[in-house]
């Protein structure tokens, strides 16, 4: 990933955000047969590691080598960021298109487990988090299903954890605008649908 300085994001509180905001990742290996790519959920542990299961019918589980590098996406939302959007427009034209962004890329070693215990884990905490999320108190559990056929749903399916050995973040949010610009873009960006990415460029302001 190309990543400036001006546009690489540290703050892990930050990173954390991205990955709980946008856990549906794209899951990048290299194979015998060439780059394969997964959209899958995934969860991120106290250590920094993620968590995950995959269809037994997929064969990413066979084609993926134990303890191979493979690569995490998340990516939150984006926005097209028109120069319209620029007061300074009007002085000079001086401007182009550009996209706001931000992505985290997690590289690391995945291990896949077939036993009963650590693919229930993986259930478990995936639909705990995103069922409390959504359900509050009313979120579901895995015990409302009938035992047999929570069974029968954990025999079609292999965890994994990738056990996270690098980090890279890019928050791509027109931070090398000047003042009234960087206030232009988070206007056009709440006008054209993009609120919550107009938000955090709003809280980012002081640091510019």
């Amino acid at each position: 990933m190309y990543l400036p300085p001006h546009f690489e994001e540290a703050d892990m509180n930050a990173i954390a955000a991205t990955i709980e905001a946008a856990p549906l990742a794209c899951l990048v290996a290299q194979t015998d047969s060439g780059l394969i790519a997964n959209h899958l959920p995934l969860l991120r542990a106290a250590n920094g590691d993620l968590l995950g299961h995959v269809a037994l019918a997929n064969d990413m589980h066979r084609l993926v080598a134990e303890g191979q590098e493979v690569l995490a996406v998340f990516r939150r939302d984006d926005a097209y960021v028109s120069p319209n959007f620029y007061p300074t427009k009007q002085d000079h034209h001086r401007h182009v298109p550009t996209w706001n962004y931000e992505v985290v890329h997690v590289y690391g070693d995945i291990s896949f487990q077939h036993d009963e215990r650590s693919k229930r884990a993986a259930v478990g905490l995936l639909t705990r988090d995103h069922e409390r999320r959504l359900n509050g108190k009313d979120a579901w559990r895995m015990a409302d299903a009938p035992a047999d056929y929570m069974e029968q749903m954990l025999a079609g399916i292999v965890a994994f954890r990738i056990a996270a050995t690098r980090t890279f973040a890019k928050s791509k949010l027109s931070q090398k605008r000047e003042a009234g610009d960087y206030r232009g873009a988070i206007e056009g960006l709440k006008a054209s649908g993009h609120a919550e990415m107009a938000e955090r460029m709003e809280a980012r302001r002081p640091a510019i």
